[in-house]
C-alpha cells in the first residue's frame, strides 16, 4: 500500500492528515517571499509539519483509501494499523522514514521524532504555474542634494557702499533666482530619473514573472494516453491541464487532448487572465483525485485539482 501517495493526495485539500496510533502532517500558509541576498522571489506556499501528538484516527485516511481500492472501512483501517506497526518497528532500529514528496521522519539520539520536510512539492494550488525566480538588483546612482548646497553656500554680502548701487542688488537678485532654479531643475531632472529606472525595472520584473507563469504552462511533455471512464462534463472538481495567455493555444490544447482520449475542454481564465484547460470535470471529489493520481502518473505530473463552481 502506498500510503505515502494517499496522504499527499489529501494535503492539497486538508490540513491535517492523521496516521492513526502514529502522528499527523499538517500543512501552513506561507505568503510570498523575497530573498534579498540572492534577489529571488518564492511564490506562496503550504509548508509541511509533523506533529506526533495527534493519533486519534479521524478516519479521513481511511475513508480516502476505501473509495480509491474499493474495500470496506474496516479493512482499510486494518492496513493502515499494519502498515503503523512496521513503520514504527523501522524507527526503533534506527532508521530513516521517507515519505514521498512530503518528508523524513527519524528518532534522535533522546528518543524524539524529527521531521524534515520536503520542499519538491507545493501543496498550494493556487500557486500552480509560479516558480521562483531571480531579478538583477536595482542599483541607484546617488546624487548631490545641489538645491540645499547652494542654499547654504551662497554668501551675500552687502555694504553700505553697495547699497547705493542698485544695479549691482539688481543683479545680484537675478543671479540669486538663476541659481536656485538651477537647481530646481536639477532636482526634478533626478526625480524623474529615478522614477523612470523604477518604472522600467517593475516592468522587467513583471515580464521575467509572465514569462516563467507561460513558461509553466508550455512545457509539458507528450506521454502516453491513460484511458479513464469520464463520462459527466459537470461539478465542481476539475482537472486541470494547463492554462494559456493565447486562447488560439488554449483551443490547440483542447484538441490535442481529445485526441488523446480525454473529455477536455476550456474551464475559463484565471485571475492572472490566462485561459485554463481541463481534462475532465467531476462531481465527486474522491473520483477526482483517483483520476488525478492516474493522470500525473501516466500523463503529466504537473496537472492539479481545481475546486470551483463555475458559471
Amino acid at each position: 500500500m502506498q500510503l505515502e501517495t494517499y496522504i499527499s493526495d489529501l494535503l492539497y485539500r486538508y490540513e491535517c492528515v492523521t496516521i492513526p496510533e502514529f502522528g499527523a502532517f499538517l500543512t501552513q500558509y506561507v505568503s510570498a517571499t523575497i530573498d534579498d541576498t540572492s534577489n529571488t522571489f518564492h511564490a506562496p506556499k503550504k509548508t509541511v509539519s509533523f506533529n506526533e501528538q495527534i493519533q486519534q484516527n479521524d478516519g479521513l485516511l481511511a475513508h480516502y483509501i476505501a473509495d480509491v481500492e474499493k474495500i470496506p472501512f474496516e479493512v482499510a483501517n486494518k492496513k493502515i494499523a499494519k502498515r503503523v506497526k512496521l513503520l514504527k518497528s523501522y524507527l526503533t532500529e534506527g532508521e530513516t522514514l521517507t515519505f514521498k514528496n512530503i518528508g523524513e521522519i527519524v528518532f534522535n539520539k533522546e528518543g524524539k521524532v524529527l521531521f524534515e520536510p520536503t520542499y519538491h512539492l507545493n501543496y498550494l494550488t493556487d500557486s500552480f504555474g509560479l516558480s521562483q525566480f531571480v531579478t538583477p538588483a536595482v542599483t541607484r546612482e546617488v546624487y548631490k542634494r545641489d538645491v540645499q548646497a547652494i542654499e547654504k553656500a551662497i554668501p551675500i554680502a552687502v555694504t553700505p557702499e553697495k547699497r547705493k548701487s542698485k544695479s549691482y542688488l539688481k543683479y545680484a537678485a537675478v543671479a540669486l533666482i538663476a541659481l536656485t532654479l538651477g537647481g530646481l531643475v536639477t532636482s526634478k531632472i533626478y526625480v524623474d530619473k529615478i522614477e523612470e529606472h523604477n518604472q522600467l525595472a517593475q516592468e522587467q520584473a513583471t515580464q521575467e514573472l509572465d514569462s516563467k507563469i507561460q513558461q509553466a504552462t508550455f512545457n509539458l511533455n507528450p506521454l502516453p494516453a491513460i484511458t479513464l471512464n469520464v463520462t459527466k462534463q459537470t461539478g465542481n472538481y476539475h482537472i486541470v491541464a494547463g492554462a494559456f495567455r493565447i486562447e488560439e493555444n488554449c483551443d490547440k490544447k483542447v484538441k490535442q487532448l481529445k485526441a488523446d482520449g480525454f473529455s477536455a475542454r476550456k474551464i475559463g481564465a484565471n485571475k492572472y487572465g490566462l485561459h485554463q484547460v481541463a481534462y475532465a470535470s467531476y462531481e465527486g471529489r474522491l473520483d477526482a483525485l483517483k483520476a488525478l493520481r492516474n493522470i500525473k502518473r501516466a500523463h503529466n505530473r504537473e496537472a492539479w485539482l481545481l475546486v470551483q463552481k463555475l458559471d
